[in-house]
């Protein structure tokens, strides 16, 4: 392969380009989703919105997100990531820099270019672990996906204190405008950068070879996996906690504790720089368990179970919370344990399937973007029903507690397919 990225360099090995551009790409992603959190609280004023109508706002992107996520897997098994991933950012962000004219049109017309996004954005995850399988040595794996995963945490610091700036001094329409260009920006640089789908030969032995354009996917073999059926469960419920977090913090800090908008951006974006700083320690620290000769299986249980475990039980503490900072420390908590899971369910992809694994993480995917769906929906439901946040979080708490469990029974770190 040719290409800048595919150069030798002891210092600067190809595969560290790739990872960084797939962590930015993926924090574009999350911008893009992100801003909506905090425009929203602005639209709501403007369009008279009751909080039932905002949920299915948050949560419109799920609709288009949801059904093309093995449709991507496979297509980035067949045709590779990076071109599957580059049409996707162009995609997303032009429905981002829409979606101010699509809201002052009508709600349906607001939905649709949720939808639209989520269409876009569907993509960017299986395109990354077919890049991070072709790529990147066995060894780094976690850490690569810590990376790459966490970029939506760092989208979600900037984009909340930065989206509550920008509604703030020029209008709840310009995060859509400025984030889209960032993705498009983005888009011509990965083009120019990055020439080829793997690493040049040599730089190391993938593991299980690079995935061949036209094999054929063991559709049965994956989903009779128990350990598959972990790692999907696992997934679900890491992300029923992390959608409803991302979707209500704003929200449930300005209507909990009488907060500006802009500090609601703030406080907001505090736990997910802890989830930034906690999933990229915990990538590192499992693959430093992998190279002293831990079993693959003892390590993704370990931090899989510990981290929803963890965040479950303070997530249980904030319904008696009378203090803001008090809130913020807790909430800062409860994500940093959850970022655990990043170097727990995700790697495990690679880990069951390797030459399959952007299918399968498509497939996982799908069953956890059900939460971005319901699980904002129904947080929206329940605040309008019990006027507060609590029951929302207690059951939001049990569901990762539920997660702890079954991956603790059924995970494994093992080979399952070929």
């Amino acid at each position: 392969m040719n290409g800048m990225v595919t150069e030798r360099s002891v210092r600067w090995p190809g595969y560290y380009t790739v990872v960084l551009l797939l962590s930015a790409a993926v924090f574009i992603s999350y911008i893009d989703r992100t801003n909506i959190s905090v425009a929203a609280i602005a639209m709501q004023g403007q369009f008279g919105w009751n909080e039932t109508q905002k949920g299915l706002v948050l949560s419109s992107f799920f609709i288009g997100y949801l059904p093309l996520m093995i449709v991507s897997g496979t297509m980035a098994n067949r045709y590779g990531g990076r071109i599957v991933l580059g049409l996707a950012v162009i995609w997303w962000s032009l429905f981002t820099a829409l979606t101010p004219p699509a809201a002052l049109i009508s709600l349906p017309a607001l939905l649709c270019a949720r939808i639209a996004l989520g269409l876009g954005e569907a993509a960017v995850y299986p395109s990354a672990f077919n890049l991070i399988g072709r790529w990147v040595p066995p060894l780094n794996r976690s850490r690569a996906c810590a990376l790459m995963t966490s970029g939506g945490a760092l989208g979600t610091v900037i984009a909340l204190p930065v989206s509550g700036w920008l509604v703030n001094d020029y209008g709840w329409s310009m995060p859509f405008y400025a984030f889209g260009v960032v993705g498009l920006l983005w888009a011509a640089f990965w083009f120019a950068r990055v020439r080829g789908d793997s690493a040049v030969e040599g730089d190391f032995a993938v593991e299980a070879g690079q995935p061949a354009a036209h094999a054929l996917i063991p559709w049965r073999a994956l989903l009779s996996s128990r350990a598959v059926w972990a790692i999907i469960v696992g997934h679900f419920c890491y992300n029923w906690c992390a959608y409803v977090l991302l979707a209500w913090l704003p929200s449930y800090f300005k209507s909990t504790f009488g907060v500006t908008v802009v500090n609601a951006g703030m406080f907001s974006a505090g736990p997910w720089l802890v989830v930034f700083l906690m999933a990229n320690a915990a990538g590192y620290f499992a693959d430093y368990l992998l190279r002293a000769g831990y079993r693959a299986t003892l390590v993704r249980k370990l931090v899989q179970t510990g981290g929803l475990t963890g965040a479950g039980i303070f997530l249980l503490l904030l319904p008696g919370t009378a203090s803001v900072t008090t809130a913020v420390i807790l909430m800062c908590i409860a994500a940093g344990l959850l970022a655990l899971c990043q170097a727990g369910f995700v790697p495990n992809c690679l880990d069951v399937a390797p030459r399959h694994a952007d299918v399968l993480y498509g497939i996982s995917n799908t069953f956890a973007t059900l939460p971005g769906l319901f699980g904002v929906f129904v947080t929206g439901w329940l605040v309008d029903r019990t006027g507060s946040f609590a029951a929302a979080l207690v059951l939001t708490a049990g569901i990762a507690m539920f997660g702890a469990l079954f991956y603790l029974i059924f995970a494994s770190g093992e080979r399952q397919i070929g």
